[in-house]
């Protein structure tokens, strides 16, 4: 194959994508013969689109799956969406209102036929959109939440649940959403910081003159008020036990009731009591047995309990409510107050506190095993810092509100009779025959009417991991063969807000109805912020298209440019620089292999003098791969790929290639240059999970290669035991070799100019093994040992001094200048290094390697110390 002068990502992407799709590289059936590695995806919305969250999220799950792939194992990616009732309702609303039909005038059939034809659409988008990232996934497993034989998984889990007594349907306070009309869960309320007002409102006591002043956020809700509740051990309003109070503007008496829950250092340190608006106030009135006014309708305007400023929306009645009482001569001040509420994740309208009839699931027994499994590290979250986070929600957990109140979803299978009660079954004909038999009727199909709520996006989601590879499980108890081979899957990928909304519910499913863990880690991702550290999102305009960014950076470019900054847990302050970077790295691997490629061969020549880089390259491969796969097993992967860049950047390009770059139009000899490309074969290997298209493309052009010859399943080197002396005696060279280079730039001295170099050195075998890579990189027309030079410029190197002779172009006083910051330096290096060392807690606690690499910078400090003060000794 020719190579391009210039990789051109776009074409290698389409090419290279084709290909791995038309061999099935993706692909995953059931092999006892092979490890089996698998992870789900994070089912992406329905509704959404690449953002730059997706694009990191499934970075790092491609990057883990295609190692795994290389690594021998039965790779397998199950990809999907979820149908996401609230967001997909309301785009399909937004459509319909676009046409001119409003929802209400629909049927619920005549409803989801449009949300079908919006699915059909637009659903797949996002998918697609992955596949430009190089996402590997097995296409032919996708799944969506509701396929038919997933939604009956779900149905058939609440029947389940339902008949062991888990479920159950009652009245209860729950986060209701004015705009979405619907029930929310604790976790899809977003608490923000907001300004608001402190209303000091004036109730009359009953049968007097007197005042009682009531500090509230919501004067909306004072017609709803049933109490007003003083601290029993406050004296100052000891008077007013057994009295009643008159509520403002509608004139409606209510008592004056005690409870040690009122903070007397709040506002005036009594409190009104409206059960139906507030959940503490529900809290209060079941305890002293208060009346519930719901005064508010579910679009949050107000109905006729509430007598006055019937039909207004919440927000309009307040303002008006305020001047109402200013006029009445009954608001005594209002003050600025800063407040947290409650608003909903989807809408973002501010969450009305609602008494509703509802489904629920009992969660405080079915948590436990998914407790346990997270405290015990069966189940290990990285990083570990988010397990302390999990423990509190959990041990905290409320029953969770199931129902929600929309069509486009899994509609309850709870069927109402006419006799007032109901059953739950999974369809409606199995709900006849266990009404009949239940209550001694002869009902026909036509009399049962099913609840129209549907249920949360959620409970389809937490079974995911369970019912993408098996939805019988969950009626017949009883595994398939993919379930058995693929689940426990191996590591999730995915972002700490949703840790319990899915994580923590996945776990709980999996005990429930496997009795195992759903996956082995959960590597936690942070978020993608920018320059000013706001989370990227459309509504600021301030993030990228992830697809122009592919489109200008390539894929590859884009993917490393992700994860050069991008720790577990940590958010990613991103920057495009990051993916010119990213792109940067993937020209200079395609330049190093056009270099490589030019080269003549000399079958004659020895190739004796690149014996030093050889042995040096290949150890320094091995230590770096040794790092590497540390880094994977502590799903360190920003750090995995950082060593990969500064191994191929720095070690492989900047000084192996220079190393052994044969002379202007000269050869190669052919063993050196056949290491040259096993070490680059080896480099694409280790690259491929970061950079798949690049790589794959200079694999092929290394040589031809078979359909199973692929990059994609080439096996992943295995770390061989490196020795440490080379590494580090050639890091001495190259420091060296860049004072000298230092030297030259400082000094205007062109590149061309060969330099004598003098070395005051204990180890003279070291610099001559080198010396030939000294002579070449540093351009050097000798290399001599001694103490002293006259005339020259002077520099250390550990414990080693080098003399580079410029005769009067030496300034001495520069000189002195230059060797005094560098004492000053090692000093600080120094002190922060014993520093370290005398902490027992870091001795104690370090592995043993690390405290050895300690001392050893110790003692190189200690050494370069001494040589600096001889060297300063010479200048007088």
């Amino acid at each position: 194959m020719s190579l391009a002068t210039k990789y051109n990502p776009e074409a290698a992407e389409a090419k290279w994508y084709q290909y791995w799709m038309e061999h099935k590289f993706f692909s995953s059936h059931v092999d006892h013969s092979k490890e089996p590695y698998t992870i789900v995806i994070p089912p992406p919305n329905v509704t959404g689109v690449l953002h730059m969250g997706h694009m990191l999220n499934n970075t790092i799950q491609d990057v883990l799956v295609r190692k795994a792939r290389m690594e021998g194992k039965n790779a397998c990616w199950v990809p999907g969406t979820d149908h996401a009732s609230i967001a997909t309702e309301a785009k399909v609303v937004a459509m319909l209102k676009e046409r001119g039909i409003d929802k209400k005038s629909l049927s619920r059939e005549e409803f989801l036929k449009y949300a079908w034809e919006w699915k059909e659409k637009y659903g797949g988008i996002i998918l697609e959109q992955l596949k430009k990232l190089g996402a590997s996934c097995d296409w032919d497993r996708t799944k969506f939440t509701m396929d038919p034989d997933l939604s009956d998984a779900v149905i058939s889990v609440f029947v389940d649940l339902y008949n062991k007594g888990k479920i159950y349907r009652g009245v209860r306070m729950v986060n209701w959403d004015p705009q979405g009309k619907t029930a929310l869960s604790d976790d899809e309320v977003i608490m923000k910081e907001i300004q608001s007002k402190l209303y000091y409102i004036k109730y009359r006591i009953e049968g007097s003159e007197d005042f009682l002043t009531i500090a509230t956020t919501r004067p909306e809700t004072i017609m709803a008020d049933v109490a007003i509740c003083i601290n029993p051990n406050d004296p100052r309003f000891s008077h007013l036990k057994g009295k009643k109070a008159i509520i403002p503007l509608i004139n409606r008496a209510i008592p004056i009731i005690e409870d040690e829950y009122v903070d007397m250092e709040f506002g005036t340190g009594c409190l009104k009591v409206t059960p139906a608006h507030d959940i503490n106030d529900y809290e209060l009135g079941i305890k002293h047995k208060l009346e519930v006014i719901d005064i508010l309708n579910d679009d949050g305007t107000l109905n006729e309990k509430a007598q006055i400023l019937v039909g207004e929306d919440r927000f309009i009645a307040r303002k008006k409510i305020g001047k109402l009482l200013e006029e009445a001569s009954q608001l005594d001040k209002i003050e600025d107050y800063k407040s947290n509420v409650g608003h909903s994740e989807r809408t973002d309208a501010v969450i009305e506190p609602k008494l509703s009839l509802q489904w629920f699931l009992k969660m405080e027994e079915i948590t436990k095993p998914a407790l346990k499994a997270v405290m015990d590290d069966v189940i290990q979250l990285h990083p570990p810092k988010f397990k302390n986070m999990y423990r509190v929600w959990m041990e905290n957990v409320r029953d969770w509100c199931i129902s929600r109140q929309l069509w486009w979803g899994h509609q309850i299978p709870a069927f109402y009779l006419p006799n007032g009660e109901f059953v739950v079954a999974k369809t409606k004909e199995e709900a006849l025959s266990l009404a009949n038999e239940k209550f001694h009727t002869s009902y026909k199909l036509e009399d049962l009417r099913q609840d129209e709520d549907v249920l949360d996006t959620w409970f389809s989601s937490w079974l995911w991991p369970i019912s993408v590879f098996d939805t019988d499980v969950f009626t017949t108890g009883k595994p398939n063969e993919d379930l058995k081979y693929y689940y426990p899957t191996n590591d999730l990928v995915t972002a700490p807000e949703i840790l319990f909304f899915w994580v923590a519910r996945m776990i709980i499913a999996g005990y429930e109805y496997l009795g195992d863990k759903p996956f082995k880690n959960v590597y936690l991702t942070g978020i993608v912020r920018d320059k000013l550290g706001r989370k990227m999102s459309k509504s600021l305009g301030n993030s990228p298209d992830p697809l122009d960014l592919i489109a200008n950076y390539g894929a590859d470019g884009v993917r490393t440019g992700m994860l050069f900054s991008s720790p577990a847990g940590n958010d990613l302050p991103f920057d495009e620089k990051l993916v010119e970077q990213g792109r940067n790295f993937a020209n200079k691997i395609w330049n190093a292999f056009r270099l490589v490629k030019g080269w003549e061969i000399d079958e004659t020549a020895s190739g004796a003098e690149n014996v030093a880089a050889i042995h040096w390259f290949e150890n320094r491969f091995n230590e770096a791969l040794t790092e590497i796969e540390d880094h994977f097993s502590k799903f360190r992967i920003s750090d995995a790929l950082m060593t990969t860049y500064k191994l191929v950047w720095d070690d492989f390009c900047s000084w192996y290639l220079e190393m052994i770059k044969p002379a202007y139009q000269q050869p190669i000899d052919r063993a050196t240059y056949d290491k040259t490309i096993l070490f680059f074969e080896d480099i694409l290997k280790i690259l491929h999970p970061f950079m798949p298209f690049l790589t794959e493309e200079l694999w092929h052009q290394i040589k031809e290669r078979t359909v199973s010859e692929a990059l994609i399943v080439a096996a992943w080197p295995k770390a061989k035991a490196f020795d440490a002396k080379p590494i580090a005696e050639a890091a001495q060279i190259f420091e060296v070799v860049s004072q000298i280079r230092n030297i030259r730039s400082s000094k205007g001295i062109s590149p061309k100019e060969a330099f004598a170099l003098t070395v005051n050195t204990k180890q003279p075998e070291l610099y001559s093994s080198f010396e030939s890579v000294l002579r070449k990189l540093a351009n050097l027309s000798e290399l001599a040992f001694g103490k002293k030079v006259d005339n020259a410029v002077s520099f250390v190197v550990k414990a080693d001094e080098c003399f580079i002779p410029l005769g009067e172009q030496i300034d001495v006083e520069k000189e002195k200048e230059n060797l005094l910051r560098e004492l000053e330096y090692t000093k600080g290096f120094l002190n922060s290094v014993v520093k370290k060392l005398s902490n027992e807690r870091f001795v104690t606690g370090a592995p043993a390697a690390v405290v050895e690499n300690e001392k050893k910078k110790q003692a190189d400090a200690e050494a370069k110390i001494k040589t600096l003060e001889e060297a300063l000794a010479k200048f007088g």
